[in-house]
């Protein structure tokens, strides 16, 4: 199959050859007149040897490599690369009774650049972040309700706030294969409703799910304070791990809404937990010191681009540090990180200043991720996003 050529300027191949998925803006020599947003492509060295095939599009990011070498990216190209995303998933043992929610297509590493699709129960929620994928969203949608053994059956596109405005492609959301069944899933045997309508991302954080596991072996006999807590996601693992009291807090009165629901879900009826709407940082400073002695941190991204790094930075120092202050003899705090733009060891760093300026004993227990089902391509680094410590303060 003969698509439209990219040729590359001399020596801006290299990165290409060792598979990152990625053609940027600047090592681009020329393009064939025609090519519009979302096409096909092949990518051309300046040799004149081809480099593979990829989704075009305007900025910084040109073209999004689909496939390498002579691969065509035809019919069957959704459903062969959902299938090894599928079995990915199977061999991970996502799919059970007591757990339907997981994330079935993590963008570059799962070799789908600009595609994101997360599945709660028979709902799949597709998230395009390329034209290419937003014009491709139907041949995914078909492709999805043709995986064996994932029971399918709607699929929600979810991508009004994710694609590039640059592209004014006006994209709405709504489902493309089937309608609203229900909004409840299941996570290693909890319920919560999940709002892909209105909510953020696809409408719950899957990414947090192994860290939730964790957090609940850790909350037997402890008071739990859950900031920015969304739909409370961490706040029932710490009441089904035995807290003895659980507040959840939540700049947007809607989520602590959901979180409400959420919690009554699996708790009907339990007093131990309290919701309050509130800004994280003003709860932080107005509350009394030794309240708690288990806190979760795990606010919005602070940097979604580099330009904003300095400030996220000084974000998650002042973050951090007030947790110190205010937190219990003994206690455990959760704290993450969901900024692509800011690396691991950055995040540690600001930890390590707020913990030092607080002059109290801290050791770190665990170093978190994103789990297995948010693969990070091994070509592609930035894939790793989300970072997460669980420290022990004296």
């Amino acid at each position: 199959m003969e698509y439209k050529k990219v040729i590359l300027k001399k020596g801006k191949e290299e990165s290409l050859k060792r598979f990152h998925p990625w053609v940027f803006s600047g090592a681009i020599h020329s393009i064939d007149e025609g090519v519009e947003e979302g096409d096909v492509v092949s990518v051309y060295a300046s040799d004149g040897s081809l480099i593979g095939n990829g989704h075009f599009q305007v900025g910084s990011i040109c073209v999004r490599m689909l496939t390498w070498g002579d691969a065509a990216v035809d019919d069957t190209f959704y459903d062969d690369r959902l299938a090894a995303a599928a079995g990915l998933r199977k061999s991970l043992k996502l799919m059970r009774d007591d757990n339907n929610s997981f994330r079935l297509v993590h963008g570059e590493g799962d070799f789908l650049p600009g595609l994101v699709v997360d599945v709660y129960g028979s709902t799949a929620v597709l998230q395009a972040h390329s034209p290419g994928m937003h014009f491709d969203r139907h041949k995914i949608a078909g492709a999805l309700t043709r995986l064996p053994d994932l029971g399918i059956k709607n699929v929600y596109y979810k991508s009004e706030t994710t694609l590039p405005y640059k592209a004014e492609l006006e994209a709405e959301n709504g489902y493309i294969v089937g309608g609203y069944d229900t909004d409840v899933a299941v996570e290693n045997g909890l319920k919560f409703h999940v709002d892909w309508l209105r909510g953020q991302k696809t409408g719950f954080f899957v990414d947090q799910r192994e860290n939730r596991l964790l957090l609940e072996h850790y909350s037997a006999g402890r008071r739990v304070l859950n900031m920015f807590c969304y739909t409370g996601g961490f706040s029932f693992y710490a009441m089904r791990g035995g807290a003895t009291v659980v507040h959840s807090v939540d700049s947007s009165s809607k989520a602590i809404s959901l979180t409400n629901e959420n919690v009554n879900l699996n708790f009907p009826g339990d007093d131990r937990h309290k919701a309050f709407a509130e800004d994280a940082f003003k709860f932080l400073a107005d509350m009394q010191r030794g309240a708690y002695d288990l806190i979760i941190l795990d606010p919005p991204a602070f940097a979604k681009h580099k330009s904003a790094l300095k400030n996220a930075l000084i974000g998650y120092r002042k973050l951090n540090g007030k947790a110190f202050e205010k937190i219990a003899p003994g206690g455990v705090l959760f704290t993450f990180s969901c900024s692509q733009a800011v690396s691991r060891e950055q995040f540690r760093l600001a930890v390590f200043s707020a913990a030092a300026q607080s002059r109290r004993k801290v050791r770190i227990l665990h170093q978190l991720s994103q789990p297995a089902d948010h693969p990070i391509n091994i070509y592609h680094p930035e894939g790793e996003y989300l970072k997460g410590l669980v420290l022990y303060v004296e």
